[in-house]
């Protein structure tokens, strides 16, 4: 590659780079509107939601709309918002008494701990599944993995939850059924019953997509030549079907991971765990508006963030996307 070629690629991918965080800003823009604007889509006066349950007089809800701002024109409302979110400042939770921030971050390790379970167990069930289903296509292993793939995306999240518990940690006692657990190897405990409930659907799916990449890349061309040349098929597999498909099955991992730290309010609910996704249907049952607006900005922000780089780190993974990309 000449200087001028290196210079063009370079230049196209620090162009690409740009363009890609230029969406995710404007992505995140629009979402932090749509969030904020969210409290104001609710018949009635906002201020009257915070004191559900009372009868204030008239001078205590002018006080109320003053102490929220909500006697201001909207336009400033949202610019004050979205300043001190940009500052890490969400507010003050009214069901809490405490700062947004401080309330979720106390949640925060719980549901982390919970999706990272989650996620390795996709990572290694689901992909090795697919790997095998591929490598078997056709045999009895094969569709036996199909019917599990088949009745694991379909159920939903809550009934899984609900199954598990009831057998593997009440029936059998193998697993604590509520709580988050004291101590590393006791929260490790507590969570693994939910992780696998939180994972099933997305083990499949993953499942699922690994076998139909490993096949497309089991009938390429040079895969069979290969093989026709005596290349051991252990070989042949790992560095020709499995490192090249690895594209989309990263590429639908990352987006299930990132989008999983909504299905925890379903899991947490169900195990009576403490953690974010049991706080949003608290905070939305409660009518803890702040709160609300900041899970739900959060829980686009790591979709759109992990979105973008994957997209960004896709022709790594893939060199032949690139090498299209460059034509």
């Amino acid at each position: 590659m000449t200087g001028k070629a290196a210079a063009a690629a370079v230049s196209a991918r620090a162009g690409r780079v740009l363009r890609k965080l230029a969406g995710m800003a404007a992505t995140l823009w629009v979402t932090s509107f749509l969030v904020f604007s969210s409290l104001y889509l609710a018949p009635g006066d906002p201020a009257s939601f915070l004191v559900r349950g009372r009868s204030p007089g008239p001078e205590q809800l002018a006080e109320i709309r003053r102490q929220y701002g909500f006697d201001e024109p909207f336009p400033v409302r949202y610019w004050n918002w979205l300043e001190g979110v940009l500052r890490g400042d969400f507010g003050r939770s009214h069901l809490f008494h405490q700062d947004v921030a401080a309330v979720i971050w106390s949640r925060l390790p719980a549901s982390l701990l919970l999706v990272s379970t989650a996620a390795l167990m996709i990572a290694v069930a689901g992909v090795g599944a697919g790997v095998v289903g591929a490598l078997r296509r056709g045999t009895r292993t094969d569709r036996a993995l199909m019917l599990a793939v088949t009745v694991g995306a379909a159920a939903p999240a809550f009934v899984v939850a609900l199954l598990l518990r009831s057998v593997l940690g009440v029936r059998l006692g193998w697993f604590p059924t509520i709580g988050n657990g004291a101590g590393p190897w006791d929260r490790l405990h507590h969570v693994l019953l939910p992780a696998l409930a939180l994972s099933v659907t997305f083990m499949a799916l993953v499942t699922r997509v690994t076998r139909s990449a490993m096949l497309d890349e089991l009938r390429r061309e040079h895969v069979e030549v290969a093989l026709s040349r005596g290349t051991p098929r252990r070989t042949v597999i790992r560095r020709h079907v499995l490192r090249n498909a690895l594209g989309p099955i990263v590429t639908v991992s990352a987006l299930l991971v990132s989008g999983m730290l909504v299905s925890t309010a379903i899991v947490e609910t169900a195990f009576g765990m403490s953690g974010v996704g049991s706080l949003l249907v608290q905070s939305v049952d409660q009518l803890d508006f702040q709160v609300v607006q900041a899970i739900v900005l959060l829980v686009v922000a790591a979709f759109v963030v992990v979105n973008a780089l994957v997209d960004l780190l896709h022709p790594l993974i893939d060199p032949r996307t690139a090498a299209g990309s460059a034509r």
